[in-house]
């Protein structure tokens, strides 16, 4: 599966929840007026693309229209594409140019942080980086562990102290070792903090000054782990944690499992932050770069997702033995519909034995009822079991039609 599909992928909730909401709106307008905007601006900011950010869309888009003279509220979605593209602007990637490039891993507990720099270090490994990781998330229970886990699966060195250490000192020995070893790429985990713990943030500004001291003229990356599934939020914590850290890109993580995708857009518009990576899955390579088009595409496409769910239908979801299955139920079927005809002869009366399907019809047109015996005998009633109602329908066809003829009362009273 390529890059693009797993972006699509990752979006296809997000891209449900808006899409579908916007072509809804498109189809229950004929034209573009106030009360057009004042729907899609609602559309807009309970898909979490924040207040101040839909509006400056819908202004934007309002300016278009009038400039192009658009009626039709169909042609709105293309504007609309072109609009968020505009605002996303140019894709910049994490700089590991001068060595070594360090890259300070921030961000609440529970955003994905050390599952973020297992792949990332993992990535840069395959690319034939020489990588080190610093543990310097001493606070948490068994965070040092579980870093070290995914170290040893991305077959990189991990530099620790015991746990309780003084987060600034790992880091420290890490900067140190990195230049010593020659590294390429040092990752540097830090304590999960909430925005609004001052003692914490204090500690984040003191592992920033550190790191921008010993890693003087070397390349250096903060990044803000955001979880997606928290929406706006994650774009309140953005702001707080801009204010103790010199933030340079975003990783975005658990994008597949939410509809709140559209926090990206409030976040490059808002704050000025580009969002650098993207988490689309729990796979090592389901980090992925992010890239503006790419995901405008994935979120405006309607044929992306029916590509992708076909490749996986196809390639991954198909049974093997898909073809027997098929032979099997046509088998069944001929079996069911060989022992209902049988059933069907066994049971019906003689009288009525080759009848048509349309039997109503045939017993309207019968014989002369003067030619039936007036002590001719009821037939004894079957049981049909499962084809009862058929032969309700050919009784009370019988019977309408007894009841009708004037010239069967006494058969009727006979029969009574």
């Amino acid at each position: 599966m390529n890059i693009f599909s797993k972006i699509a992928a990752g979006l296809k909730k997000t891209k449900d929840s808006m899409m579908g909401r916007l072509e809804a709106l498109m189809n229950s307008f004929t034209k573009i007026d106030e009360e057009f905007f004042e729907e899609l601006e609602e559309l807009l900011i309970t898909c979490d693309i924040g207040v101040e950010t839909s509006l400056d869309i819908c202004d934007k888009l309002r300016a278009k229209v009038k400039e192009k003279g658009i009626k039709d509220p169909s042609e709105i979605k293309i504007e609309l594409k072109e609009i968020i593209t505009e605002m996303l602007g140019e894709d910049k990637e994490i700089d590991i140019s001068n060595k070594p490039a360090v890259i300070l891993v921030i961000g609440v507990n529970g955003a994905g942080k050390t599952t973020t720099i297992g792949k990332l270090a993992a990535r840069y490994k395959n690319d034939g980086k020489n990588v080190l990781v610093a543990a310097a998330d001493t606070f948490r229970a068994a965070a040092i562990d579980q870093l070290q886990v995914w170290t040893e699966r991305a077959g990189v060195d991990i530099v620790k102290h015991d746990e309780g250490s003084d987060p600034a000192s790992v880091v420290f020995d890490a900067v140190t070792a990195a230049k010593a070893r020659g590294t390429d790429v040092l990752i540097c985990d830090t304590a999960g903090r909430l925005h609004n713990k001052k003692n914490l943030m204090d500690e984040l500004k003191k592992i920033s000054r550190i790191v921008h001291q010993q890693a003087e003229n070397c390349s250096l990356e903060t990044l803000l782990v955001l979880d997606a599934t928290t929406g706006q939020n994650a774009v309140n914590q953005a702001k707080l944690f801009s204010e103790a850290a010199e933030i340079t890109g975003i990783v975005l993580t658990k994008l597949d499992g939410t509809a709140k995708g559209g926090i990206i857009i409030s976040i490059h518009r808002e704050l000025g932050i580009p969002v650098k990576l993207v988490g689309v899955g729990e796979k090592l390579d389901d980090l992925q770069d992010f890239h503006a088009k790419d995901f405008v595409d994935a979120l405006f496409e309607t044929e992306t997702d029916f590509d992708y769910n076909y490749e996986r239908l196809t390639d991954e979801e198909a049974p093997e033995n898909s073809q027997e299955e098929i032979i099997s139920e046509e088998i069944i079927e001929e079996n069911v519909s060989e022992i209902s005809e049988n059933n069907y002869n066994e049971t019906i009366p003689e009288e009525e034995e080759s009848a048509p399907e349309n039997s109503e019809e045939v017993i309207l047109e019968a014989e002369d009822p003067e030619d039936i015996s007036e002590n001719a005998e009821a037939p004894k009633k079957k049981d049909h079991g499962k084809f009862e109602f058929l032969f309700k329908e050919i009784t009370f066809g019988k019977k309408k039609r007894n009841d009708d003829d004037p010239d069967n009362e006494g058969n009727s009273e006979e029969s009574e």
